[in-house]
């Protein structure tokens, strides 16, 4: 455990020793007697990890990835890969697959249309097209939408668009529902051999990994093939008929469903079918027609390896490999589709694209650039274990690009009004800035500099003392000592002050950021939408996810000031706004409003870490 520990430093402790516990469960059954005997400690041995290294200087993801990396087999050595199942057949079929491939690497990543991506799909997308990248291959986009019930138009689109916006482009885009016929004749061919019935058992007498044994798993082939014909012209409801196929899956759950009747139009097929394939049955099928070498997915489908492995083999089509690895969660947050639904259902959230969510829209909106989820993907590394990790390692993530990326401007988020008594010029000055202060070359920005500016609230006191800030007396930026100002319902709401040259006066207390001639904006400021670590633990937060919600998680600032430099931004446009933080232009702007979201602070809240 401790070993572990060590190789996964940034993980979450509890989630790693209940990792731990679910492996050794899979692997050696449930306790005995015996093994509730008290017996001396011993050393767990280090977890399997790809390659992990949570140091400073971590690997790129495609290095991580690249040829001998994984152990991976290498295309048309299936069979080297052990539990790879070896039919009479299996040498010929890895033939043809050759020269369909030329021996080029395939990935695909399939996701469910039916809801937005999240942070862990990230590592997914990364793994998939990367793996392909890395090793000269392709990687396909296909869309598994065997559920028209929950799939809509806005998420396919959605789902290429954040691919597209980390930075891959798919080989080809497919949809499971571009193989139904072929499904469909499989699925006759399997009756034919067999190898699936039909079966009239409701679900609920097949949920669990222990329902009783179908009494229909021995009807004749004859039967079974008429009665599905039945199922895909209507004639039964649903749940009322499902097609299953003979076999017992490594978690023990016996005879996967491979059909089921689904009076749902599709959303590319039409009415053309009311029977609509189950994962089980379409997803190695899918990767058999597009030549997957490497089946990629996270470790909860390890369940289903034989499954996938018997099914190509059942209908003697090519079967690929699969490989499982660990997921990637994070913390203070959810994101499961279900309680997404729920957090806009009930208002704590306007959207799935919201800022303090986790999901892949969310981010964007809120101004992480790709290439920071993209090196937050390689730090956490490709591993067989399940890793959750903190929000401020994203976060560090984000401000490392940004620094690079991010042009710098200055805004005022509690504004108070400074005139310059003996301002030395008719008309505002012009003062060229540069867009990074540590290269001109990156070019510059035009700052109006006028007898009125305007500094933050917080950057005056009153009383004179060791601030670093403008004070009475003491000198700040450009503007030394004070003449006198203005109050309102007990607040300062004016200052009067007098200008120096930099080379006639002593040196500044302090250097404060200021705005003139600014523009009036809006800024969103945000903070972890949940207060506890894991808000779905019912032993963390007994009244569920929805009580857990920080109640400041939003701030939202009306009166803002900004640079006129910042104009011309688009939404999505990153800034650095000096000792404030990094932002982005939210799609909310409109002509004469700007809106912008605080990505992340300049500097990691201790508090956080």
């Amino acid at each position: 455990m401790g070993e572990a520990r060590n190789q996964l430093r940034w993980a979450d402790g509890k989630t790693i020793k209940n990792e731990v516990d679910l492996q050794v469960l899979h692997l050696l059954g449930p306790k005995t007697e015996a093994d509730l005997e008290k017996k001396p400690k011993v050393r767990l041995e280090t977890w399997m990890v790809f390659s992990c290294d949570m140091g400073t200087e971590t690997q790129s993801l495609l290095e991580q990835l690249r040829g001998e990396a994984l152990k991976f087999h290498k295309p048309g050595e299936n069979y080297k890969t052990e539990g790879y199942v070896v039919t009479p057949n299996t040498m010929a079929l890895l033939k043809q697959h050759l020269a369909i491939t030329g021996g080029q690497v395939r990935t695909r990543f399939p996701p469910e249309p039916n809801g937005i991506l999240h942070i862990g799909h990230a590592k997914a997308i990364n793994f998939n097209f990367g793996y392909a990248k890395a090793n000269g291959g392709v990687c396909f986009l296909r869309y598994d939408d065997t559920n028209p019930e929950k799939e809509e138009e806005k998420y396919f689109t959605a789902i290429r668009e954040m691919v597209e916006w980390l930075g891959y482009q798919p080989y080809a885009v497919t949809h499971a529902s571009d193989y139904f016929d072929q499904l469909y004749t499989w699925a006759l061919e399997l009756i034919r051999r067999g190898q699936a019935y039909v079966c009239h058992q409701r679900v609920e007498e097949i949920k669990g990994h222990n329902p009783p044994p179908s009494p229909w798993r021995d009807r004749p082939v004859e039967e079974s093939l008429l009665l599905f014909e039945d199922m895909r012209k209507g004639k039964f409801g649903e749940g009322e008929a499902t097609l299953r196929m003979k076999l017992v899956m490594e978690d023990g759950k016996m005879d996967p469903v491979a059909y089921r009747v689904k009076f749902t139009p599709h959303h590319r097929t039409g009415d053309k079918w009311c029977i609509y394939p189950t994962y089980d049955y379409t997803h190695c099928l899918c990767d058999s027609i597009e030549h997957i070498t490497h089946s990629l997915c996270t470790k909860e489908f390890q369940a289903r390896r034989s499954s996938y492995f018997w099914l190509c083999n059942a209908l003697d089509v090519y079967c690929p490999v699969q490989w499982e690895y660990g997921r990637l969660n994070l913390l203070y947050t959810v994101v499961s589709k279900r309680k997404i639904i729920r957090l806009v259902e009930t208002g704590a959230v306007r959207d799935w694209d919201d800022p303090r969510l986790f999901t892949l829209t969310a981010l964007r909106r809120r101004g992480f650039p790709p290439e920071a989820i993209n090196n937050f993907c390689a730090r956490v590394g490709v591993t067989v274990a399940q890793a959750t990790m903190e929000p401020h390692l994203l976060e560090a993530c984000a401000r490392e690009v940004l620094n690079e990326q991010a042009p710098r401007a200055m805004a005022v988020l509690e504004p108070l009004k400074v005139t310059i008594t003996n301002f030395p010029a008719p008309k505002a000055l012009e003062i060229l800035v540069p867009n990074f202060p540590a290269d001109d070359s990156r070019g510059f920005h035009k700052v109006p500099f006028h007898q009125t500016i305007y500094i933050e609230e917080t950057d005056f006191r009153e009383v004179r003392q060791d601030y670093t800030a403008l004070t009475p007396g003491a000198t700040a930026c450009a503007a030394e000592a004070w003449q006198h100002w203005k109050r309102c319902c007990g607040r300062v709401i004016e200052l009067e002050v007098t200008c120096t040259k930099s080379d006639a006066a002593e040196k500044p207390k302090a250097f404060i950021h200021w705005v003139s001639e600014p523009l009036a904006c809006e800024v969103r400021l945000y903070e972890r939408l949940f207060l506890h670590k894991n808000p779905e633990d019912p032993s963390e937060v007994p009244g569920g996810f929805l009580s857990d919600l920080n109640p400041d998680s939003l701030r939202v600032v009306h009166n803002a000031l900004v640079d006129s430099s910042v104009r011309s931004a688009r939404p999505f446009d990153k800034f650095q706004f000096e000792r404030l933080g990094y932002f982005s232009v939210d799609p909310d702007s409109k002509e004469g409003k700007m809106v912008f979201n605080r990505t992340v602070t300049l500097k990691e809240d201790p508090g956080k870490a």
